[in-house]
C-alpha cells in the first residue's frame, strides 16, 4: 500500500486523484502545513523539501535496469510523483513518443507556470497581511494569461494532450480554484467545457475529497 502525505491543496490533490484514477490502495497521512508539520523531522526525513506531497511506494524498483530487489521509494513532487504513478500503473501517459512529449510538455506548463503563478495570486489576494497592488496586478494577469493560453489549445483539444493524462490532473485541482483568483470561468468557455468534464469523473471526485 502506498503511503500518501498530504493535505488540502491543489499540488496534494494532483497526487490523490491520480492514485484513485489508478485504482492503486493508499493510506493518507494529513501534514497539516498551516500548523507547520511539514518541517517536523520524520516529515523531512522523507520530503527533504519540507512540502506536500510525498509519497513513499513500499514496492519501489530496485536498483539496475531490471528493477531486481524492489525496496521502499521515496518520492516528492507532485509532477514527479504524477510521472512515476502514471509508469507504475501503465496509464494517463500516452504510449506513443509523441503523445508522451506532448502531455509531458503540459505538465510542465503546469508545474512551472499554472502552480507557482495561480499560488502567488491566491496568497496576495487572500493571506498577504497588506495589499500590495504591484504584486496582485503582477500575478493576476500572468493567470488571465495562462487561462487565455488554456482556452486556445482547448479550442482545438479535448483535453490538453490528446488523451487525458497527468496533464489535466495536474492543472484540474488548480483551476478548481478559480474563485480564489478572481477568474468566471464562463469567460473561457473551452476551459469550462474540459473542466465540466473532468469534475464529473468519479474518480477525480473522490480524489479531490482528500484528506478529509
Amino acid at each position: 500500500m502506498i503511503e500518501l502525505y498530504t493535505w488540502g491543496t491543489p499540488n496534494g490533490r494532483k497526487v490523490s486523484i491520480m492514485l484513485e484514477e489508478c485504482a492503486l490502495p493508499y493510506r493518507v497521512h494529513k501534514i497539516d502545513i498551516m500548523q507547520g508539520e511539514q518541517f517536523a523531522p520524520a516529515y523531512l526525513a522523507i520530503n527533504p523539501n519540507g512540502k506536500i506531497p510525498s509519497i513513499v511506494d513500499p514496492d519501489g524498483p530496485g536498483e539496475g535496469n531490471g528493477g531486481a530487489k524492489k525496496r521502499p521509494l521515496c518520492m516528492m513532487e507532485s509532477g514527479a510523483i504524477l510521472v512515476y504513478l502514471a509508469g507504475k500503473c501503465g496509464r494517463f501517459l500516452p504510449a506513443s513518443v509523441r503523445g508522451k512529449y506532448e502531455a509531458l510538455q503540459w505538465l510542465m506548463f503546469q508545474m512551472g507556470g499554472v502552480g507557482p503563478m495561480f499560488g502567488q495570486t491566491h496568497h496576495f489576494l487572500r493571506y498577504a497581511p497588506e495589499r500590495v497592488d504591484y504584486a496582485i496586478g503582477r500575478y493576476t494577469k500572468e493567470t488571465q494569461r495562462l487561462y487565455g493560453v488554456m482556452e486556445a489549445h482547448l479550442a482545438r483539444h479535448e483535453y490538453l494532450a490528446d488523451e487525458y493524462s497527468i496533464a489535466d490532473i495536474a492543472v484540474f485541482p488548480w483551476v478548481a480554484r478559480h474563485e480564489w483568483h478572481d477568474v468566471a470561468l464562463a469567460a473561457y468557455p473551452n476551459v469550462l467545457r474540459w473542466f465540466k468534464a473532468i469534475a464529473n469523473r468519479p474518480a477525480v471526485q473522490r480524489g479531490m475529497a482528500v484528506p478529509a
